[in-house]
C-alpha cells in the first residue's frame, strides 16, 4: 500500500451512508489510540462502550471493521467514519507514520535474521510455553513433516473443532476470527503433506476435514466471511492433492457426487466442474451416470437440479441444460432469466431475449416478475435503441410491484426517453397511492408513496401524505431531517414524538438513537431561536432519566 491515503470524505460517506456519516462526525473527538501502519489503520472509539476499529485500504477500495453491534453485522458504521475522518485530519503525517511502521518491520526482520539458531529456538520455546494455540499449530506442522498420518488426522480435525470457541453451542461473531486463524493451520498442514510427496494421504485427511467443517459451519457466525475463506482454501487444497495423487477417476467420481448430494457442502461449495481434469473421460462418464440417476429420482430437488446443471455446463450441452431449467420454471420468472443468461453466454442473444420476454409475460402477478429479469430485458432494449419499450416494461413492473425501487426505475427510464413530465409522475404516484392504506400508528410498515415523495425531495407532498397516516417511524424521521432547515417547528414536533417511546426503554442502541434525536431537537431550537426552551426540556429529561448512567454519560459526551 502507498504512503498516501486512497480515500476521502466522499468515500467514507458512500460506504457509511449519509446518516451514519453524519453520526460519525460527532464521534471524531472520541477517537483514541490511533495507529497508522503499513497495511491497516487501527483505533479505539468511545461510544456506549470502547469499540475497536480497523480500516484497511485495498486496491479496490476501503473496508472497515468495528467491534460495535452494528459493525459486527458487516456494516461500515459511524465509528469507522470517525476513525477515517481522524486519519484525514492528520493526512500530512500519514507518509511519515507509514514509513516509521515499515522501518520498525524491517528492524524486526533484521534483528531476527541476526540471531543464531540457539537464540531463535529459545525465543520460539519461550512463546510456546505461554501460547497453547501456537504450540498446537507447530505440533501439527511437525506431525505433517513426519510419517504419523493418524496424528496428522487427529490434529487437523482438532483444529476444526468448534467446541473451544462455542459458548452456547454456537461460535459467535466475536470468536469467529480466532477460530478461523486456528482452522487455517489445518489447511497449511494438508498442503505440507502434498508438498512432501504424500498427496494420497492429504486427500484422505482433507475429505475428513471437509466433512467436519461442513457439519459445523451452520453453527458459526461467519458475517465477515473468514471461515468461508478457510473452507475455500480447504477445498482448493483437496483439489490440488487429487491432481498430485493421480487417484482412480471412477472412485473419485463416486466420492465427489456422493459429497455433492449430501448436506455438508455449504461451507466449501465444491463444484463438479472444478474436477473435470481430475476425473478425465472415465470419471466424467461415471459422474454423468450418478448425477442423471439422482436428478431423475428427484427432479425438483434443489441439490439434484443444481448438480445436473453443473454437469451439463461441464459437458458443454446448452440445450440439455435449458431442458433441465425448463422442467421447473419459477413463477417469479427467475428461471426464465437463468435460461436467457445461458443462451446469451452461448452466443444466442435472440433466443435469450425471447425467453426473458416470455418470463415477463408468464410470471405470476402476485410474485413477479423478478427484478433482475426486468433489468435484463430493459438493458437489451436500451442497447438496441428502444427507450419507449423500456418505459413500458418499467411501468408494468411498477403496477405489479409497487415500491420505491420500481418507481425509481420508471423515473430513470422515462427521463432517458424524455417523457417524465408532471402527468407521468402523477400517474406513477397514483399507482403507489392506490396500493397504500393509512397507518394510524408509527408501525413497521410505511408506504412506498412516502418513500417516493421523499426521494423526489417533494417534502411538502410527503408531509401531506404522512399526516394522512401513510408514514411509519422511519419515514417520519427522514421527513423531519429533510424539512428541518425550512420548517423547523414541524420537524421539532416529529422529533419530540419519536423521542417519547424511547424514554421508557433501555439499552445501548436506544440511548444512541435517543441522543441523535436530541441533537436534532437542539438544532431545531437553535433555528427557531428558542434555546432556553431546549435547556428547560433537557433539564427535565435529565432529571427524569437520571438513573440511566450510560445515557447520562452519552448526554455529557455530546454536550446535551
Amino acid at each position: 500500500m502507498g504512503t498516501t491515503l486512497g480515500f476521502g470524505e466522499d468515500e467514507l460517506r458512500r460506504l457509511a451512508g449519509p446518516r451514519s456519516f453524519e453520526r460519525g462526525l460527532s464521534y471524531l473527538s472520541s477517537v483514541s489510540a490511533l495507529e497508522i501502519g503499513e497495511s491497516a489503520i487501527t483505533a479505539t472509539v468511545d461510544g456506549t462502550d470502547a469499540y475497536e476499529v480497523e480500516l484497511t485500504e485495498h486496491e479496490d477500495g476501503l473496508t472497515g471493521w468495528c467491534s460495535c453491534p452494528y459493525g459486527q453485522e458487516g456494516n461500515f458504521c459511524k465509528h469507522c467514519v470517525a476513525v477515517g475522518l481522524a486519519v484525514l485530519r492528520e493526512a500530512e503525517s500519514v507518509p511519515r507514520r507509514r514509513a516509521a511502521a515499515a522501518s520498525r518491520g524491517r528492524q524486526l526482520d533484521a534483528w531476527l535474521e541476526s540471531r543464531d539458531r540457539d537464540e531463535l529456538l529459545a525465543l520460539v520455546r519461550e512463546h510456546l510455553a505461554g501460547d497453547r494455540a501456537l504450540r498446537h499449530r507447530l505440533e501439527l506442522r511437525a506431525a505433517a513433516a513426519g510419517s504419523d498420518l493418524g496424528a496428522v488426522r487427529e490434529r487437523v480435525l482438532g483444529l476444526l473443532d468448534t467446541r473451544p470457541f462455542a459458548r452456547y453451542g454456537y461460535v459467535e461473531y466475536a470468536d469467529a476470527r480466532a477460530y478461523g486463524l486456528q482452522a487455517s493451520e489445518a489447511v497449511s498442514a494438508l498442503r505440507a503433506l502434498t508438498d512432501t510427496g504424500r498427496a494420497t494421504e492429504a486427500v484422505e485427511v482433507a475429505r475428513a476435514a471437509i466433512t467436519a467443517l461442513g457439519r459445523t459451519y451452520g453453527e458459526i457466525d461467519d458475517s465477515d466471511g473468514v471461515i468461508g475463506e478457510v473452507a475455500s482454501a480447504l477445498a482448493e487444497t483437496h483439489l490440488d492433492a487429487c491432481r498430485a495423487a493421480r487417484l482412480d477417476p471412477v472412485q473419485t467420481a463416486d466420492w465427489l457426487v456422493d459429497h455433492l448430494l449430501g448436506d455438508v457442502n455449504d461451507a466449501t461449495d465444491i463444484a463438479l466442474s472444478d474436477y473435470e481434469e481430475v476425473l478425465g473421460e472415465a470419471g466424467l462418464v461415471r459422474a454423468h451416470e450418478l448425477v442423471v440417476a439422482a436428478w431423475r429420482a428427484n427432479p425438483k430437488g434443489w441439490t439434484e437440479k443444481y448438480l445436473m446443471e453443473d454437469l451439463m455446463r461441464t459437458e458443454g450441452s446448452v440445450d440439455a441444460l435449458i431442458a433441465v431449467h425448463a422442467a421447473d420454471l419459477s413463477p417469479t420468472g427467475a428461471t426464465h432469466l437463468v435460461i436467457a443468461q445461458e443462451l446469451e453466454r452461448a452466443g444466442r442473444p435472440a433466443e435469450a431475449l425471447d425467453w426473458a420476454q416470455r418470463g415477463l409475460r408468464e410470471s405470476d402477478p402476485a410474485l413477479g416478475p423478478d427484478s433482475r429479469l426486468a433489468d435484463f430485458v430493459c438493458e437489451r432494449y436500451a442497447r438496441t435503441g428502444r427507450p419507449a419499450d423500456v418505459v413500458a416494461v418499467r411501468r408494468e413492473v411498477l403496477l405489479r410491484r409497487r415500491s420505491l425501487t420500481t418507481y425509481q426505475d420508471l423515473r430513470t427510464a422515462a427521463r432517458v426517453a424524455d417523457c417524465w413530465d408532471e402527468p407521468a409522475r402523477a400517474h406513477a404516484l397514483d399507482a403507489l397511492r392506490a396500493d397504500t392504506r393509512p397507518r394510524k400508528s408509527l408501525g413497521p410498515s410505511g408506504s412506498a408513496l412516502v418513500d417516493a415523495l421523499l426521494d423526489d425531495a417533494d417534502h411538502d407532498a410527503a408531509w401531506e401524505a404522512a399526516t394522512a397516516g401513510y408514514a411509519d417511524g422511519r419515514q417520519w424521521l427522514a421527513l423531519a431531517d429533510g424539512i428541518r432547515d425550512r420548517r423547523p417547528a414541524d420537524a421539532l414536533t416529529v422529533y419530540l414524538r419519536l423521542i417519547g417511546p424511547l424514554l421508557t426503554r433501555t439499552g445501548d442502541a436506544t440511548y444512541e438513537h435517543l441522543v441523535e434525536l436530541l441533537l436534532s431537537v437542539r438544532a431545531c431550537h437553535r433555528t427557531l431561536g428558542t434555546e432556553d426552551a431546549f435547556t428547560t426540556y433537557m433539564t427535565a429529561l435529565r432529571n427524569d432519566q437520571k438513573r440511566k448512567r450510560k445515557l447520562t454519560a452519552l448526554l455529557d459526551q455530546h454536550g446535551l
